[in-house]
């Protein structure tokens, strides 16, 4: 019998947030009343989908094993567990679901975003599945497969002592992650039709490895804000509602949010792959996973290739 994961995943996923932006340690965890198992897996019971067995090439049936890169450090997308060795999240559920629908085991590789393209590509990961959003320059060397409509927003410190907006970030020093779509396209379009096209000056957008750097770096006042995908900014503001608040609405960016799996462009693996992303779509499974990560309002029903 599957599990129930929802009281399970909760609580260690928000202490994890907590710990990440107070230092807090395992121990402190534990006295918090952590529960010591927090590790249900989604896709336990799960069977193979044949359609999408039957696209599988053979050399993935005869290897019996996919790799998934991630950045293990985005809570409650993409995150460990208070094990410090599971993966869990929205993120690493699509993941065991998508290699469950093609009978095949999943071994996870946790690695920094910005090395996960040059790892697909040098045939080191088979796929990611780490909320990564099509690009123009990404769609140039993978294919990838819509699972999830998210969007963006800004988080600043508790009371907004600054008064921001989502209208008045110019000339501010808003933190963004490496490699990320906030980064390289979000941003700067905020930035260039709100502040420059105006006259105004440009957001100044401060680069950091992940976003517990810039939640770190937010608290300390090293920064004005941090731009980031709202899901995260949402769960990890309830964790630490006296240090941080979230701006509302969403920031419009003018930009499309749907995130992907990604595999190499071309790859054999590609339709097997979209037919197994579809069958998650499906599947009950998909739901439960967003409702016990609180992103049920970015469920999308088709796997379209970009």
């Amino acid at each position: 019998m599957k599990t129930t994961r929802k009281a399970q995943v909760v609580a260690a996923a928000g202490i994890a947030v907590l710990m990440a932006l107070s230092g807090c340690t395992a121990a402190d965890s534990a006295e918090a009343g952590n529960p010591s198992s927090n590790t249900a897996d989604i896709s336990e019971g799960v069977q193979p989908d044949p359609a999408a067995v039957a696209l599988l090439p053979a050399s993935y049936k005869e290897k019996g094993e996919l790799s998934v890169a991630m950045d293990l450090h985005y809570p409650p997308t993409t995150f460990l567990a208070d094990d410090n060795k599971t993966a869990i999240g929205l993120n690493p559920d699509i993941a065991r679901l998508v290699a469950k629908k093609l009978g095949l085991k999943l071994n996870f590789v946790n690695t920094s975003f910005d090395t996960i393209i040059p790892g697909i590509e040098g045939g080191r990961y088979d796929f990611t599945a780490t909320s990564m959003s099509p690009t123009p320059e990404r769609l140039k060397v993978l294919d990838m497969i819509d699972y999830f409509n998210g969007g963006v927003s800004v988080a600043v410190a508790a009371g907004n002592p600054l008064d921001l907006s989502n209208d008045n970030l110019c000339g501010k020093n808003i933190a963004v992650t490496k490699g990320s779509n906030a980064q390289l396209k979000h941003l700067p379009n905020v930035s260039e039709w709100t502040c420059t096209s105006q006259g105004k000056p440009a957001i100044n957008g401060v680069t950091l490895p992940n976003v517990q750097e810039a939640l770190t770096q937010l608290a300390s006042k090293r920064v004005d804000g941090v731009f980031y995908d709202t899901p995260a900014l949402v769960w990890a503001a309830k964790q630490q509602p006296n240090a941080i608040e979230v701006l509302t609405p969403q920031v419009d960016t003018r930009t499309e949010h749907i995130v992907t799996v990604a595999l190499k462009k071309g790859s054999p693996l590609t339709p097997a792959l979209q037919a197994a992303v579809q069958s998650v779509l499906d599947s009950p499974e998909y739901q439960e996973s967003l409702s016990t990560w609180g992103l049920t309002d970015g469920a999308i029903t088709d796997a379209k290739i970009n």
